[in-house]
């Protein structure tokens, strides 16, 4: 169900090319997606992750770099002084994020979607993370990306 969800809100945000006319089963296209999957661990509850990445101000703090986020759903949001755009999908507080996002020097109309689980764990956070529908080519920039700008530096935000 989960990765009919990310298909779908793909095909509807222009990330993923529509299937040809001898379409392919879902199966099959799921396959061929292009996904990111990390999980890391942190001290600190599922509440202040949520809000280190909802938050403009909190963001810019563990960041380094501006952000403009409106915390609703449909909310657009712009970070990392605006190398990153996109809009809230889903918002479940404090349990998960699913956003729809782009670098802003991707083809027109190209968008990604991120999900961030947020699970507790004992005093800290299991976060599980996927990303797919990004333009081929950049999975291990944008995994790298996901170590380097996120998970390091929260871990240093969240000791």
């Amino acid at each position: 169900m989960k990765k009919r969800y990310y298909l779908i809100a793909a095909l509807i945000l222009g990330a993923l090319p529509p299937a040809p006319a001898s379409a392919q089963s879902e199966k099959e296209t799921a396959n061929k997606s292009i996904v990111i999957h990390q999980e890391n661990d942190f001290n600190a509850s599922p509440d202040k992750l949520y809000d280190a990445l909802l938050d403009s101000k909190r963001f810019a703090d563990f960041s380094g770099r501006t952000a403009q986020i409106n915390r609703e759903i449909g909310g657009e949001f712009s970070l990392f002084e605006g190398h990153i755009i996109g809009r809230n999908l889903e918002l479940v507080t404090n349990q998960r994020i699913v956003q729809a996002r782009r670098v802003v020097t991707w083809p027109e109309g190209a968008y990604s979607i991120v999900r961030f689980e947020l699970k507790p764990q004992g005093s800290g956070t299991h976060v599980v993370f996927d990303h797919i529908g990004f333009p081929e080519g950049l999975h291990d920039h944008l995994a790298s990306g996901w170590v380097e700008n996120y998970w390091s530096l929260l871990k240093k935000y969240f000791p």
